[in-house]
């Protein structure tokens, strides 16, 4: 099986005035479809860095990254919209939802760049807000709704062009424990019905949903191990 992420050599360097900052140096990392994977770190690990690059939100100083085969580490950042947008869900831990559109509206934001009639947006957002357990809320605004049933609509927003991968990006940082595990219940979820998701966190208890971590520490990764199977 090819994986779905390749990532070989990838480095990271920020120059601040006079002061080079390697975020990132040599990262060799494979992923592969349907995995679920947690990426951890202290602050100033890299991790925050890794995960920009994979969602091409940024562009490497060095090396290759192969999404689905396809080399994106050269692209332009008119390929690298048209990949966010297509090919990569991305969860985050301010929900950054719009307050002024409903729920719905909010979810079937991205279809719009996909050229989609209206009628054909609504209906494929109802379909992924029914997934996440919002039927019922398709109308409310974010500020009628939870902490929890934001993060959904934000899981929903990102399930919504059926990516290759959901990244998300401390999705419970902003929630209490209850909710941050039926929010990780979801991914679970989502996980065994054969999406990749990659979760980035620093909280050891989020990690212990993934089914592989990856520690980084220093720009470097510092451990890859798969987690132990859950006791029933």
């Amino acid at each position: 099986m090819e994986p779905v992420i390749a990532v070989k050599n990838l480095s990271k360097v920020y120059q601040m005035g006079s002061t080079v900052v390697k975020a990132l140096q040599t990262i060799d990392l494979d992923i592969y479809p349907n995995e679920f994977v947690a990426l951890m770190g202290p602050s100033g690990s890299g991790k925050s860095t890794l995960m920009n690059l994979l969602g091409c939100l940024d562009t490497p100083s060095n090396g290759e990254y192969l999404l689905s085969g396809e080399q994106v580490s050269e692209m332009d950042d008119d390929d690298l919209a048209t990949i966010r947008n297509r090919r990569i869900g991305f969860v985050f831990q301010t929900f950054n939802l719009l307050p002024r559109l409903s729920a719905l509206e909010n979810v079937a934001l991205p279809l719009v760049y996909a050229g989609l009639s209206k009628e054909a947006r609504h209906q494929k957002a109802r379909e992924v807000l029914d997934l996440v357990g919002l039927g019922d809320r398709v109308d409310h605004k974010p500020n009628e709704l939870s902490g929890g049933q934001r993060q959904r609509v934000a899981v929903a927003r990102a399930l919504v062009n059926d990516p290759a991968i959901i990244l998300a990006d401390e999705p419970t940082g902003n929630l209490d424990t209850k909710t941050s595990n039926e929010i990780m219940d979801m991914f679970e979820k989502l996980h065994s019905e054969g999406n990749t998701i990659i979760v980035v966190t620093h909280e050891p208890d989020i990690a212990e949903h993934a089914l592989r971590v990856v520690k980084l520490r220093d720009g470097l990764i510092e451990s890859d191990q798969l987690n132990p199977p859950k006791v029933a």
